[in-house]
């Protein structure tokens, strides 16, 4: 059995404070320069990624608005802009920054779509439910 998904985001730990979810990963990227964290050599090799990413990738309006919405790459024609984004994972994992790669089908309300991604609204994304009673027979 093989799964596909269309859509893959790599997002990070700590939560961004006007979307409540994952940092993506030019947000960790740059924190981890703008906090010193990250040496200047490396620094450059990820403003360079950045600059191919602004010349390439488009910006959602939204994004620039900085309204609560989160962008996914699209799987089945980002291979370019995956294959573009592999030395910035380098990065995260040389100054070990956890990230996750979450892939899914239902990303949630479509409020932006190019070629290479979509923005989703983080609106209603995830709902609080109450843990259910222990099925184990302990």
């Amino acid at each position: 059995m093989s799964l596909e998904f269309k859509y893959v985001r790599i997002q990070g730990r700590e939560l961004a404070r006007n979307t409540m979810q994952g940092k993506g990963v030019f947000s960790m990227c740059w924190q981890l320069i703008q906090n010193q964290i990250m040496d200047e050599e490396d620094a450059d090799l990820y403003r360079e990624i950045d600059s191919w990413f602004a010349e390439h990738l488009p910006w959602p309006p939204q994004c620039k608005r900085q309204e609560p919405v989160i962008c996914w790459f699209k799987t089945e024609n980002s291979e370019e802009m995956l294959k573009m984004i592999g030395p910035a994972l380098w990065l995260l994992d040389r100054y070990h920054h956890p990230y996750y790669l979450v892939y899914t089908n239902s990303p949630g309300e479509i409020v932006y779509e190019d070629q290479y991604q979509i923005a989703t609204k983080t609106e209603g994304l995830f709902t609080v439910e109450d843990v259910q009673e222990s099925w184990s027979p302990d």
